[in-house]
C-alpha cells in the first residue's frame, strides 16, 4: 500500500484520467474529492462488503428450508400449504343466455 501525505486542497493523480482531492479534514474526518470518468466505478468500500454479505446471507437457505427439502428429497411428504390444484382439462363453458322474449 502507498501511503501519501496531503493537505487540504493537494491532489494525488491516479492513471491518466482519476484524480483525488482533498477537501477538507475536520477532526478525524478527512472530505475528498474524486474526479474521474463515468467509465470508471468509484464506490463506498463499507457499502460494498455490506452488499456482499446481504447477498450471501440471501443466497443461503435457511434449516427450516433445508429440512423441509431434506423431507421432500427423502420420503416425498409434501410442504406444508394448500395443495395445488390440478390444471383444468379443456376452458370453462360459457356462461348460458336467457332463452329470446317472442
Amino acid at each position: 500500500m502507498l501511503v501519501l501525505s496531503r493537505r487540504v486542497g493537494e491532489s494525488i493523480v491516479i492513471g491518466d484520467d482519476v484524480v483525488i482531492t482533498v477537501l477538507d479534514v475536520r477532526g478525524d474526518v478527512v472530505r475528498v474529492g474524486v474526479d474521474a470518468p463515468r467509465s470508471v466505478q468509484v464506490r463506498r468500500q463499507e457499502l460494498l462488503v455490506e452488499l456482499a454479505e446481504t447477498n450471501r446471507a440471501a443466497a443461503s437457505p435457511g434449516e427450516s428450508a433445508v429440512a423441509g427439502l431434506s423431507r421432500l428429497v427423502a420420503g416425498g411428504a409434501r410442504p406444508p400449504g394448500p395443495r395445488p390444484r390440478p390444471p383444468a382439462s379443456h376452458p370453462p363453458a360459457p356462461p348460458a343466455t336467457p332463452p329470446a322474449a317472442d
